[in-house]
């Protein structure tokens, strides 16, 4: 998008996070918006990627996969995991994020069972050293994108550090 989100797009992402299903009519009366008017911001948004897609949200443990773990990989010289395998060889994993410091990938996992998870590490382990944290718990899970702070828009200068 060319242009900054204004809050009238704001308001529409958050009541899209809130429920993906609303008509244009619904949504338009929650924004003070037209039918169309609304359709038309919403395409905006989508073309320009910041609407990436709907979807339902689904509870892992009750399809089955009860347990949630995250690996720190550090992959050995050309084995890495990214460059190596594709993501239906690990089928478990939900999230991949790529890192910097002493790990090089941090993953996000879920399974069906202690057993499931050994068999995964040791899959992973291929890959280099890893470090396994199984979830005991979410306190909070999945925060709405909302728009950044007004003062995360500014930068402050340190002295002694030139411009």
């Amino acid at each position: 998008m060319s242009r900054l989100l204004d809050q009238t797009d704001w308001r529409i992402i958050a009541e899209l996070q809130r429920d993906g299903r609303l008509s244009y009519n619904q949504l338009g009366r929650l924004v003070n918006m037209s039918s169309p008017a609304v359709a038309e911001r919403v395409r905006r948004l989508e073309e320009a990627g910041v609407i990436g897609g709907y979807q339902a949200r689904i509870d892992p443990a009750r399809a089955g996969l009860p347990l949630t773990a995250f690996v720190q990989l550090r992959c050995a010289l050309g084995r890495c995991l990214l460059k190596t395998t594709g993501a239906d060889d690990f089928r478990e994993v939900v999230e991949v994020h790529k890192l910097s410091g002493n790990s090089c990938t941090m993953l996000k996992v879920r399974v069906a069972s202690m057993p499931h998870l050994e068999g995964l590490l040791e899959r992973l382990g291929e890959h280099g050293e890893m470090n396994s944290h199984i979830v005991l718990s979410t306190q909070y899970d999945g925060r709405p994108v909302q728009p950044p702070p007004a003062e995360a828009r500014t930068t402050t200068h340190s002295p002694g550090w030139v411009r």
